[in-house]
């Protein structure tokens, strides 16, 4: 199977791609790492894409897409394969179908895990980090045994950048500008399926097992 997840930052599109690779023996295929890789291991699309990233720039949908393209050809894909973080827009999207095409492939699913804002930002603006040794908490869902001290060190947590309210906002008002257009192209194709991502993470994976079951 050739499954597309899709969800605004901090939906636990991660923690929920682990779970399914596991269980169904999928490729996982994260736009980041294999952006990384391609350029690491010097393919056809990673040398066109390491040139626009040396000077700072966007790399262009046509090369993202052709190296995603490259990693669909790769043999543990044969298995089905999970994308996480593309299409990121419709045009990225109308490209991958155009690909498929010229694979014979097809898109099976495209689970949707749908999160109210509110949680998200809580989810998002949540985490702390230990200054001294880089553990990781969250004030809700894995806070200190004392507030804002490290457990494992006693240093100090803080709270990065990236997890700011403002940055934290901007990130979701970009989603829901390029990529939530993503749910009507997919749905009018009756390719979507919507998931409660307001439940508890096991509940949620349940859910996508039954419908990726029935397919």
């Amino acid at each position: 199977m050739l499954i597309i997840l899709l969800g605004p930052p901090g939906a636990g599109k991660g923690t929920q791609a682990e779970f399914l690779v596991q269980k169904y023996g999928s490729a996982y295929i994260s736009t980041g790492e294999i952006l990384r890789s391609a350029v690491k291991k010097g393919t056809a699309m990673g040398k066109q894409a390491k040139q626009y990233m040396d000077q700072g720039q966007l790399v262009p949908d046509e090369v993202v897409v052709g190296i995603v393209q490259e990693r669909l050809l790769e043999p543990d894909c044969g298995q089905g394969a999970l994308l996480d973080g593309f299409p990121r827009t419709v045009v990225q999207a109308r490209s991958l179908d155009r690909v498929l095409g010229e694979m014979n492939s097809r898109l099976d699913a495209v689970v949707h895990i749908a999160v109210e804002e509110e949680e998200l930002i809580a989810r998002l603006t949540g985490r702390r980090v230990c200054r001294d040794c880089g553990a990781t908490y969250h004030v809700k869902f894995n806070p200190p045994k004392v507030r804002n001290i490290c457990d494992q060190c006693g240093g100090e947590l803080s709270q990065r950048d990236d997890d700011s309210l403002a940055t934290v906002t901007e990130r979701l008002l970009v989603y829901k500008k390029q990529t939530e257009p993503l749910i009507e192209y997919y749905q009018k194709r009756n390719l979507l399926y919507t998931i409660d991502g307001n439940q508890e993470i096991g509940a949620i994976s349940t859910q996508i097992i039954t419908v990726l079951d029935q397919l």
